[in-house]
């Protein structure tokens, strides 16, 4: 997709700009490219800088409730130190490699409802303009991609995608927020957990992947939540058996019983090491730290996010990404992505 604008901060008759990206999504960790094309204006100008941002919509939990915000979470300089003469023409092309823990924003071409942008920035004389945007795609690696389908095997069942402002405790999360991917048990596990929240942060040696159910109370208790972690390298994609490999860790998780805390901690000297397996640790509670810069520290027990999403993907045989029901398509995503940033010049300002 292509949004063409005028810089409104460089006055009638400024230079316009209109960036390209390079068909298809990317994955986390790979490498976006595409040209920057940019037309003169009624005067000759000095292109100080070229720029871009990655963006993200991102919900925020605080003592009010929840919120919503743009935050970008990479920034990148990609031009700039040249003279773009009246009405010319000039293209600058660009390669950068996105962060191992970008979300990831479709299943095989199916979007989960996660919103994500890359906005172009041109400074000229001084002057800056966020001005042009494209959507962003982002698809699974193998090792996302592989897990997702062993859920979906196993009879779990999409429900809804979001991002969370804030840290999980005890992991090597490096962005200001994680993705969230809530999931309804499978029949197996319907009477004990209420749902499962799956969260991926890759690194290029491989990745933490988070479970966390949503347990069911018994006659006398009250529900809980329960927090596992596994380690997973790339390698390892078709070297294990998912389905089995998947069940193991959700029947640790639901029949975990010990390390009480609200903060857990892990601790693998080299977790992607080949032959290593995969560690895990275990805790009751949520070591999820929220808060847009509030200062506000809160777990998310009883936190259902991803309202009117409904059902996006159907999980059956084929896996999570069979179908979408009552999700949106792929233009909806495209104006949302444009209708949520517009405007919107403060995001972001808690990673300065």
């Amino acid at each position: 997709m292509v949004f063409k604008r005028l810089l409104g901060a460089m006055g009638a008759g400024g230079p316009s700009v209109d960036t390209v990206l390079d068909g298809g999504a990317v994955t986390p960790g790979g490498i976006l490219s595409g040209q920057i094309h940019l037309q003169g204006g009624s005067a000759d100008v000095e292109i100080e800088h070229i720029g871009l941002e990655l963006i993200a919509r991102v919900e925020a939990e605080h003592e009010d409730g929840e919120s919503e915000g743009a935050v970008v979470f990479e920034r990148f300089t990609v031009g700039g130190g040249f003279r773009l003469a009246e009405q010319a023409r000039h293209s600058v092309p660009f390669s950068v490699s996105l962060p191992w823990e970008t979300p990831v924003s479709e299943l095989y071409g199916q979007p989960l409802g996660i919103v994500l942008g890359v906005r172009t920035e041109l400074a000229v004389a001084g002057a800056r303009d966020k001005g042009d945007l494209d959507p962003l795609a982002v698809r699974p690696l193998p090792v996302q991609e592989a897990v997702l389908e062993a859920l979906g095997q196993l009879g779990f069942g999409f429900k809804s995608a979001d991002l969370e402002h804030g840290h999980i405790g005890g992991t090597g999360q490096q962005l200001p927020f994680y993705q969230e991917i809530e999931l309804t048990p499978a029949p197996q596990y319907a009477h004990v957990v209420n749902e499962i929240e799956l969260t991926f942060l890759a690194t290029p040696a491989g990745m933490e992947i988070v479970l966390e159910a949503d347990k069911r109370g018994g006659l006398f208790e009250s529900g809980q939540d329960t927090l596992t972690r596994f380690t997973v390298g790339h390698h390892d994609v078709g070297a294990r058996d998912w389905n089995s490999e998947v069940d193991g860790w959700i029947r640790q998780l639901v029949e975990h019983r010990a390390s009480y805390g609200s903060h857990a901690t892990y601790g693998h000297a080299d977790p992607y090491a080949a032959g290593s397996g995969y560690g895990h640790h275990s805790a009751h509670g949520s070591g999820h730290e929220s808060g847009y810069g509030s200062g506000h520290g809160s777990g998310h027990e009883g936190h259902r996010s991803g309202p009117g999403l409904g059902t996006a993907v159907a999980a059956g045989a084929a896996g999570l990404a069979v179908g979408v029901v009552g999700g949106l398509v792929a233009a909806e995503v495209v104006d949302e992505v444009g209708d949520f940033f517009e405007g919107d010049d403060d995001e972001g300002g808690e990673e300065d």
